[in-house]
């Protein structure tokens, strides 16, 4: 069994040098995927502090990476134009030799959308169909097609985007586990699919997602199954729980997150081996700034062996 991880550095709180630095770190260290979040305002304590740009940051992150995999862990759907999404998505492609991850979510945050003068939608249900509308289209113009769409919130015309990706398929993710719509979508059009949550929770997720591929007619394992978490690793839980809120109240926020592993490689390697029979095979942790490198040494170096062993 092979065990596959990414890092997701924050973009707030921190400044171009240290994201840079620590991006060439996951990189030489043999991750297979760098990714970072897609929000306008920070989404942890103060919405003010200073963030930066996703795709924009992984047009950057392109030129000085050369082995992970690339992109945002989930694109807001609500920001852009889904047809002009997969043209920067084949020209990231392009930028990072055939790294590109095409990623895509609902959203959620309404404050960013209300200060930037985005259309939010009526509500998430309606959000969720504007994402699955624009995964119809995006999916296409990736493959090679033309596309001319006349739905509810999206018009093309003929559309082709030209070149196609380096990649024979570039993978489209989407971020999130509601049942009636987001789990919809993942079967019909997701190539990766990443949540969070407790084991329990997880397994009624599998559940759904693979009765929706059974009626839409997807092979549930032609969708590579991705677990997020909040993780720093230390020789004893108490020490990592020091170094998490260090990080904390450098982001200005006292929030314990709820998706939080704490504690020693064993413990972090034991965690992951309940959701194996899930079929997930690939973990993502978020770190904030300042990033912590000893953990995303010991992850790698150290939790990734015990895990494979087993």
């Amino acid at each position: 069994m092979q065990l596959k991880l990414g890092i997701l550095p924050w973009v707030q709180s921190t400044d171009w040098p240290e994201l840079s630095s620590i991006a060439r770190q996951v990189d030489r260290l043999g991750y297979d995927y760098l990714l970072v979040w897609d929000h306008l305002y920070a989404i942890f304590g103060d919405p003010y502090q200073p963030i930066y740009e996703g795709w924009t940051t992984l047009g950057a992150l392109a030129t000085i990476t050369e082995r992970a995999r690339i992109g945002l862990m989930v694109g807001a759907n609500t920001f852009r134009n889904p047809a002009l999404v997969a043209k920067s998505a084949v020209t990231l492609d392009h930028v990072s030799g055939g790294r590109a991850i095409l990623g895509l979510g609902g959203a959620w945050f309404g404050l960013e959308h209300e200060a930037h003068g985005l259309d939010f939608g009526s509500g998430f249900g309606e959000r969720l169909d504007r994402l699955d509308e624009a995964c119809s289209i995006v999916r296409p113009l990736l493959d090679g097609q033309e596309v001319t769409h006349d739905g509810p919130c999206y018009r093309t015309e003929r559309l082709v985007c030209r070149p196609g990706p380096v990649q024979p398929r570039l993978p489209i993710m989407i971020g999130g586990s509601g049942e009636r719509k987001t789990l919809r979508t993942v079967a019909r059009y997701a190539d990766i699919w990443n949540g969070m949550g407790p084991v329990e929770l997880m397994a009624r997720k599998v559940d759904v997602l693979e009765s929706w591929c059974t009626e839409v007619g997807r092979d549930p394992a032609s969708i590579e199954r991705t677990l997020a978490c909040k993780l720093v690793i230390r020789d004893s839980e108490a020490e990592a729980e020091r170094v998490w809120w260090q990080q904390m109240a450098h982001n200005r926020t006292t929030e314990r997150d709820e998706h939080l592993w704490l504690g020693t490689p064993e413990a972090i390697a034991e965690r992951i081996r309940g959701y194996l029979p899930l079929g997930f095979r690939t973990v993502i942790a978020e770190l904030p700034a300042p990033f912590d490198m000893e953990t995303i040494e010991r992850f790698i170096g150290e939790v990734k062996p015990l895990v494979e062993a087993s």
